[in-house]
């Protein structure tokens, strides 16, 4: 009875890890229709027959995004919002480009782990975990890689006279990206100042200022 009973518990924990991973790919690739009005999680397949090589093609990469703004940072996104071939495919790329002390704000992807070269320059980089909340910080030079956990609130702050440049993989198609900053105080319509100025321990005034600011989202 007990190898009986031992035997489900296998069976059920091996179907549990099936249920829980992706799915495998049922075709080669699956190029997102935009003009579909069928909405579904991603985007609808066209045809086949009817993909061509642009489907699969970005050019641009090369040129530095614009850091002439208040953070002094830029991210040029590559998702499947500009490639449609990417549909499905579980993967995506941005270019970071840094002014002399640029920041990329802290933000979260919600469905994509991310992975970054530097390029050129020097970057001071980090992520926060989950309780209890660790940082976890390294400056990274030329040729360096680090690692970004779904989820988690991370940043990368250009702190050289120079600029800098960074290339970041994303484990999704379509990573999404919540800036902290962004979300907490310039949310439209706005979060009530009573429950901003109480969870973080302001004055009603310093918060209602921060709400009238100029929130840009800048990132990947």
């Amino acid at each position: 009875m007990a190898a009986h009973f031992l035997f489900l518990a296998l069976l059920a924990l091996a179907s549990s890890h099936a249920i829980a991973s992706d799915p495998s790919q049922l075709q080669d690739f699956c190029v997102a229709d935009r003009k579909s009005d069928v909405f579904v999680n991603g985007f609808v397949c066209k045809d086949p027959k009817m993909a061509k090589p642009e489907d699969f093609f970005f050019s641009g990469l090369d040129k530095p995004g614009d850091t002439g703004n208040k953070l002094g940072s830029n991210v040029t996104q590559v998702n499947v919002n500009q490639i449609p071939g990417l549909n499905t495919l579980g993967i995506s790329l941005a270019r970071l480009d840094f002014a002399p002390y640029g920041l990329n704000p802290p933000h979260i992807h919600p469905r994509g782990t991310e992975i970054l070269v530097v390029l050129e320059g020097t970057l001071y980089v980090g992520f926060v975990t989950s309780n209890p909340n660790k940082l976890f910080t390294k400056v990274l030079n030329k040729g360096d890689v680090f690692i970004f956990p779904q989820g988690l609130i991370h940043f990368q702050f250009n702190y050289g006279k120079t600029n800098a440049v960074a290339i970041a993989s994303l484990s999704s198609q379509n990573p999404g990206v919540i800036t902290i900053a962004n979300a907490v105080f310039g949310a439209k319509p706005p979060i009530s100042d009573y429950v901003l100025a109480k969870a973080f321990q302001l004055d009603k005034k310093t918060v209602d200022w921060l709400q009238t600011q100029f929130w840009m989202d800048n990132n990947n």
